[in-house]
């Protein structure tokens, strides 16, 4: 066990380090050894040597070549004990002088190499006087000198600044951290097996678009010199696929980035990845149903159980979830029937009337949508779906029959969140014409979040889409549920932060 009155490394010790890592460096180069040589002749990963070793494949007279860091080393004069790791598992290795010859022992093992090292090993495998599998080595060879010291193996990295900056770090001091993105993997590989396995065709539609749609939502713009245009990251892939609906194909997907302008908090991030479905001849129940099959087929196959634990709650993605009309879930938490507000003035005037907050330029569908976010969202724990939209927050869904201004569509809301947004597609073109042209005025007005006509998106349904449904989940978010991660930093690689802080006097 770590004595438990140690403290981490100063900033002076580090440099002090990393001076003595230099120097170190220098000695190997004089000496004429490589620090970095150009490759490795590695035979086994250490987890295909181990297997293999268990399996009685491996006999007293075979000889193999494992690499990996050096995270832990203690010498015992003439034999020494270490542990190095690669990306599969972690080994231990015996190194003797008599077996190593004792210039290289005394002089390059123990003298020039440090924790963090990576290194190579040649030997045979053994079983340690207490009774551990070990790599009994006859040769070892520097790979890539670490010039800094790793994090301090007592107190680990624990300051989310410095994991979230420095992943490399994170992942390298904190096991837990790498198990989490092998678990996020796994989980796009299981949706794809699903979606493969239903007759979806996978494709890649264009990041950088001519005009943007399919969200509310602010855009990123660039520019192309040679063509003289100005350019729009990708907000949605939605009117790309559907176009794809109209060329002929029945059931398409796309997982990939999408990238809003917008604020940065525990459940947004500027550039996420998204997965969005498209399927012919279906609407908002059969997308909903698709949705709870698709869900619940994942987290079996990533957790082995359809019951996860996410910050104390247990949450059952078992089928069928709640289904509830959007205006009755509002009503009853807040209060305010918004069906009897039609317009966004009388709406204000009552959300004010009972203490929230709602700004003077705000729409009714805004108006709607905050009610939704502080009553609704934050209590929806368990898989829910919330159903049936304002026309007005939805133009690009389909008008629900008996109805004027109620839509087919659906939000998934898991541990206080969305995580899903799905609707019977809109495809007739005049009335999505006439919702362009609305979104398009209040673009003009300032709606920063509003979307331009997109006229060869109408072009496009004039020739006929089929009845259909969409769907669109947030990857990072059900990464989150499913790794018990309360902030979406967590669990993207390498998140956009705010620029680092500089002391005063440093150079910009």
């Amino acid at each position: 066990m770590p004595p438990t009155t140690s403290t981490p490394p100063t900033e002076q010790d580090l440099l002090d380090q990393e001076k003595a890592r230099r120097e170190k460096l220098a000695r190997l180069q004089e000496s004429g050894v490589n620090p970095y040589p150009p490759r490795v002749h590695r035979t086994h990963s250490i987890a295909q040597a181990l297997a293999a070793y268990e399996n009685g494949e491996l006999g007293e007279e075979d000889r193999l070549t494992l690499a990996g860091r050096m995270i832990s080393r203690r010498v015992m004069g003439k034999l020494s004990f270490g542990h190095i790791e690669d990306g599969s598992g972690k080994i231990q290795i015996m190194v003797r002088r008599d077996l190593l010859e004792a210039e290289k022992y005394n002089q390059f093992f123990k003298k020039l190499l440090d924790l963090g090292d990576i290194i190579s090993v040649k030997g045979v495998m053994t079983v340690s006087r207490t009774g551990e599998i070990t790599l009994l080595a006859e040769d070892v060879t520097l790979l890539a000198k670490a010039l800094k010291p790793m994090p301090d193996k007592w107190h680990g990295l624990k300051d989310p600044e410095v994991r979230q900056r420095q992943r490399y770090l994170d992942l390298l001091a904190n096991p837990e951290v790498r198990e989490r993105f092998r678990v996020r993997a796994q989980m796009v590989r299981a949706i794809r097996d699903y979606l493969d396995g239903e007759g979806f065709l996978e494709v890649e539609t264009p990041i950088l678009q001519p005009l943007y749609g399919g969200a509310a939502a602010e855009p990123f713009i660039t520019h192309h010199n040679y063509l003289h245009q100005d350019l729009y990251l990708r907000i949605s892939f939605e009117l790309y696929l559907k176009r794809l609906l109209v060329g002929g194909y029945d059931r398409v997907y796309e997982i990939g980035r999408d990238f809003r302008n917008e604020g940065i908090s525990h459940k947004h991030n500027p550039e996420f990845t998204q997965l969005e479905f498209y399927e012919a001849y279906t609407d908002y129940n059969g997308v909903m149903a698709r949705t709870e099959e698709m869900v619940a087929y994942v987290v079996q196959q990533v957790k082995g159980d359809l019951k996860v634990v996410w910050q104390g709650h247990e949450i059952d993605f078992t089928p069928p979830w709640p289904r509830i009309p959007l205006r009755q879930a509002i009503l009853d938490a807040s209060g305010i029937d918004y069906d009897q507000y039609p317009d966004a003035d009388s709406l204000r005037a009552i959300m004010r009337e009972k203490g929230v907050d709602a700004p003077a330029d705000a729409s009714r569908g805004k108006l709607i949508d905050k009610l939704l976010s502080l009553f609704v969202e934050p209590n929806l724990i368990q898989p829910t779906f919330l159903i049936d939209y304002p026309v007005d927050v939805s133009p690009l869904a389909k008008r629900k029959p008996g109805t004027k201004d109620v839509v087919e569509r659906f939000e998934g809301f898991v541990g206080g969140m969305e995580l899903c947004n799905a609707f019977t597609e809109l495809n007739d073109p005049l009335d999505q014409l006439e919702r362009f042209l609305d979104q398009g005025r209040a673009l003009e007005s300032g709606d920063k979040e509003a979307t331009p006509v997109d006229m060869d998106y109408i072009n496009a349904l004039s020739y006929g889409m089929p009845p259909a449904g969409g769907f669109g989940m947030g990857i990072d978010r059900f990464a989150m549920i499913l790794t018990d991660q309360e902030n979406i930093r967590e669990v993207l690689l390498f998140p956009h932060l705010r620029p680092e802080k500089r002391e005063e006097g440093d150079q910009q």
